[in-house]
């Protein structure tokens, strides 16, 4: 019969060779890498998708309210009748980080149209998302959204919201007309799908 000290033996050989079982199984995962790092959560490098949505397919406006960095109220009300970019981000996203200067430029080409854009910060507290935009010379408002979820939460019941960045391109009516999935690729995606949508009759 086995001695007691070759069961223990045996028993944590077993042991380790599940372990690393499960941390291979894990490191496949790029989620679950990303998630175990820290970084860029619910972000999957080399993600990028845009969808167009048609005019008659699109549901209805969405209504959101929320508080920005400054302590501003700031609504759909506010915005109502313009085609408005919508930006979902966290300060420490790296590809939040680096599509800043591209939304920022986007943003100063049609600042003479009938164009707002509106970050929300789904993780930071007003401190930290004032810093971001300080550092990263992005003069539009962000709402922080991160005690109620109240403005994720009204785009998510219209759209799909599944990772970060995701920017949406809102028509005249506050309608969802255009996702981008992922970081952007280059200013000139974001300006296009906003120049259609300005194009496009109320």
């Amino acid at each position: 019969m086995p001695s007691t000290a070759l069961i223990r033996r045996v028993g944590s050989a077993l042991a380790i060779v599940a372990l690393a079982a499960s941390v291979a199984a894990c490191s496949s995962d790029p989620v679950s890498e990303q998630y175990l790092a820290g970084d860029n959560k619910g972000y999957i490098a080399g993600d990028f998708r845009v969808d167009e949505i048609p005019a008659d397919d699109r549901g209805d406006p969405v209504e959101w309210a929320g508080e920005t960095e400054h302590g501003e109220p700031l609504s759909s009300d506010d915005t109502a009748g313009k085609v408005t970019v919508v930006n979902f981000w966290y300060a420490s996203c790296g590809p939040c980080i680096v599509e800043a200067p591209d939304l920022e430029q986007v943003w100063q080409e049609h600042q003479g149209d009938d164009v707002a854009f509106v970050g929300v910060n789904i993780y930071d507290q007003a401190d930290t998302a004032r810093s971001f935009a300080t550092e990263n010379e992005v003069t539009y408002p962000s709402i922080v959204d991160v005690d109620t979820g109240s403005v994720k939460l009204a785009f998510a019941a219209a759209t799909p919201i599944q990772a970060t960045p995701t920017t949406l391109v809102l028509d005249r009516e506050g309608r969802v007309a255009a996702r981008i999935i992922g970081q952007l690729e280059g200013a000139s995606i974001l300006s296009t799908l906003v120049s259609e949508t300005l194009d496009e009759t109320a």
